[in-house]
């Protein structure tokens, strides 16, 4: 594990499955290709910063008729100070025919069963006749219920962000979800009115 300053340029590229960002970490000592989940929670430009790479290894796909072979750098976090728009160069450097990294996920995770959960038994309710009055002594007529709150919504933002809910006015993702997750949640926060500090890595609502 070593920390070294450098510049990590990311461009963000639409796929099949949905927009994803791709990088690459330029350094005192080479270029390096970053396929890290958590790239996909920023937007395209050149990040300034000190970067703390965990691994370096080479890794090949195909995609589009072609093999490639490229040395990529793992990170294990970042502390960003500076972005900037990426230069024609940079751009052509990080082409759009990269392949999506979670085709790679998928084509190595085996296929999981889906689990069932049996509901519980729902007791049945009294029939009640036009005669029963079930209003306490010294009583007036009861006051009507209020309708019931669809919480299909809430309860789908539950799911899907986990022990980050309920959301609070910042919120910081956990880089070592499924990459999937960490696209969903991104979508969801944008949709929700938060906006992304690269410098804190962290999602606030905007004001």
């Amino acid at each position: 594990m070593i920390t070294v300053q450098g510049q990590l340029a990311i461009r963000t590229i639409s796929g099949r499955h949905g927009d994803f960002n791709v990088g690459k970490l330029y350094t005192s000592f080479g270029e390096f290709a970053v396929k890290d989940a958590a790239l996909d929670q920023y937007g395209e430009g050149k990040y300034d910063g000190q970067f703390i790479i965990t691994e370096i290894k080479s890794a090949c796909y195909q995609g589009a008729g072609r093999l490639v072979v490229e040395v990529r750098a793992s990170l294990g976090g970042m502390i960003l100070d500076g972005l900037d728009n990426l230069t024609d160069e940079e751009t052509d450097a990080l082409e759009h025919r990269e392949h999506d990294p979670i085709e790679e996920e998928s084509s190595t995770a085996a296929p999981s069963e889906p689990v069932k959960v049996a509901a519980p038994p729902v007791a049945s309710a009294p029939v009640l006749s036009d005669s029963d009055d079930l209003t306490p002594f010294g009583m007036g007529e009861p006051t009507p219920l209020a309708p019931p709150v669809d919480r299909s919504v809430v309860s789908t933002d539950e799911l899907l962000f986990g022990s980050l809910w309920p959301l609070g006015h910042t919120v910081k993702i956990d880089p070592t979800v499924s990459r999937q997750l960490i696209r969903d949640q991104c979508r969801r926060l944008t949709a929700l009115g938060y906006e992304l500090d690269f410098r804190s890595q962290t999602w606030s609502l905007a004001s």
